[in-house]
């Protein structure tokens, strides 16, 4: 659902020029885009992770195999998509530019843990209908955009810092510090099923409190 009115054609004072060609929802995933980057308003930041969330999910499953791999990726797309935002441009869908963040992330990870998945080179489709080849994506900053990307994680920390105890040390050992849920497991002295079920948790939090209203995240 729709929280809120969002005016769909930005300000082009601004704004950037926007692909005449894209949808209205393309528009709206825009509007939304700029909401966060020019407001620092996280509830739109929520909004896209509640549309997209579940399709992300779904490509990335049908990638590694894997619901718990699937929902720690998809974490982790939002979290580079969050990081990333200001590289976007309303060229193409912003649906378009996700879709690539989550599987080219994917590709990473199953190149490093070497698993079986699909053929790549089938692609997928995105929210739009449009269909998209798969490639690895050029992760070179330049150094402003390395500042700004330093500014953002250090603001997701901030998110992260505001976390109950328990899911925040989940959260930093996870997603900051990479460890695998057995290296998690032994270091916090719990059982692996527990450790699974709290990050689920620690996640449903962590994306709860991305989608609320602040004046600095």
């Amino acid at each position: 659902m729709v929280a809120g009115v969002v005016n769909a054609e930005p300000s082009p004072n601004t704004t950037m020029d926007v692909n005449p060609n894209l949808s209205d929802k393309a528009r709206y995933d825009y509007a939304l885009v700029l909401r966060v980057t020019k407001e620092n308003d996280q509830r739109a930041f929520g909004e896209l992770m509640e549309r997209y969330r579940d399709s992300i999910f779904h490509m990335i499953n049908k990638m590694v195999f894997s619901s718990d791999d699937a929902e720690d990726l998809t974490m982790e797309t939002f979290t580079k998509a969050f990081n990333r935002l200001h590289q976007y441009t309303p060229a193409f869908a912003f649906s378009t530019w996700l879709f690539k963040i989550g599987s080219n992330h994917t590709i990473d990870f199953i190149r490093k843990k070497r698993i079986n998945a699909l053929s790549l080179d089938q692609g997928f489709r995105n929210e739009d209908g449009e269909s998209m080849e798969i490639h690895i994506a050029d992760d070179k900053l330049d150094p402003i955009q390395t500042l700004e990307k330093k500014e953002r994680i250090e603001l997701l920390r901030d998110v992260v810092s505001k976390m109950k105890p328990k899911y925040r040390e989940l959260v930093e050992l996870r997603y900051f510090q990479e460890k695998s849920y057995d290296e998690i497991a032994e270091e916090l002295d719990r059982s692996l099923g527990t450790v699974k079920a709290q990050l689920h948790r620690a996640r449903e939090a962590l994306e709860a409190m991305l989608g609320q209203v602040r004046e600095t995240i």
